[in-house]
């Protein structure tokens, strides 16, 4: 069990964590106010594991096939986790957007997976990490906008308009990654496929 690989687990584990605070926390004991903060630290240490668990696996030499299959695992589930997460509760987004992410992120994780098998491995693309930037960003954005909405700053419906246009906006960006990754691999997928 190395450090990088321990971040990375500790990340998967953070989704289920960020979810029940969200859904429970009335039950848990947790005020309103306190809310979005201990929801923003969770989203902080899990952004915040990404950065080093990469860092430390180039620093320690320690990069494994392991590490390169769960690092972007990990990612996917915690930021899906959060936006099915989402759905319910205060923001209410609609759940058709998110199955945008999640159908992307399961279509190219399967066609890395295949072409990986036959030995064709498809790199990442630029439009990836920007659409893994912008999840981050109106993820942080949702969360703080639930700080003045929990000091009564912020009303409920406009909490939910601006939440549900910046995932909209996320959401045709996530579709066009995908499609992009899918163009610009084309070649590659049909060696892999044929």
């Amino acid at each position: 069990m190395t450090i990088p690989l321990a971040l990375t687990l500790m990340r998967i584990l953070m989704a289920p964590i960020f979810l029940v605070i969200y859904l429970y926390y009335d039950d848990m004991g947790i005020s309103l106010i306190f809310l979005p903060y201990i929801l923003l630290l969770i989203v902080a240490l899990s952004e915040l594991s990404d950065i080093f668990d990469g860092f430390f696996a180039r620093k320690r030499n320690q990069v494994t096939d392991l590490g390169k299959l769960l690092d972007p695992m990990a990612d996917s589930i915690f930021r899906l986790s959060m936006f099915f997460t989402f759905t319910q509760g205060i923001i209410q987004i609609p759940l058709l957007l998110v199955c945008i992410f999640f159908y992307r992120d399961i279509v190219i994780s399967t066609l890395r997976t295949i072409c990986a098998l036959r030995g064709v491995t498809l790199a990442a693309r630029l439009s990836g990490k920007i659409k893994a930037v912008l999840q981050g960003t109106v993820s942080l954005l949702i969360l703080g906008l639930m700080l003045p909405y929990s000091m009564g700053y912020l009303n409920l419906q406009l909490l939910r308009e601006i939440s549900f246009y910046s995932i909209l906006v996320v959401a045709i960006y996530t579709l066009f990654s995908g499609i992009e990754y899918i163009y610009a691999n084309r070649s590659y997928i049909q060696k892999a496929l044929g």
